[in-house]
């Protein structure tokens, strides 16, 4: 059973930040515990872990020896905070899966600077069915 989370995100990157931020400020039903990845105390806690990869995706590592990157990282630390497990559940759902793994990815994208993921959306028919209303 897993009692808590440790998130390991890029310190130096302003989403990555307020992603942490907005996390931290949430209620807890399971406890987030925030290590910049990368840094001396992720190597000296996680050294089995590729410290190049934790910096370049989310990586949370459960008190249970689970370790979750992308959108599995995402909808784990959604399902540790009060009021969020629901959308997590759904998130977590075959049909709906794929969507949150363009989620992650286009934040990835922006965290890039680039487009390349939304680009991809768009391309798969996001937003061609909606009458415009989900144009950027």
């Amino acid at each position: 059973m897993i009692t808590r989370l440790t998130v390991l995100y890029d310190a130096g990157c302003g989403l990555c930040r307020t992603a942490r931020a907005w996390l931290a400020s949430r209620a807890q039903l399971v406890p987030l515990e925030f290590v910049a990845a990368g840094s001396d105390e992720a190597r000296r806690r996680y050294p089995a872990l590729d410290a190049a990869e934790t910096l370049a995706d989310i990586t949370v590592v459960a008190d249970d020896g689970g370790v979750y990157t992308g959108d599995s990282a995402w909808i784990i630390c959604l399902w540790a905070l009060d009021g969020y497990r629901g959308l997590a559940a759904r998130l977590s759902r075959p049909d709906l899966r794929p969507t949150a793994r363009r989620v992650v990815e286009a934040a990835a994208a922006l965290r890039r600077g680039r487009l390349d993921a939304y680009d991809r959306m768009r391309e798969q028919g996001y937003g061609s069915d909606c009458g415009g209303t989900c144009d950027a």
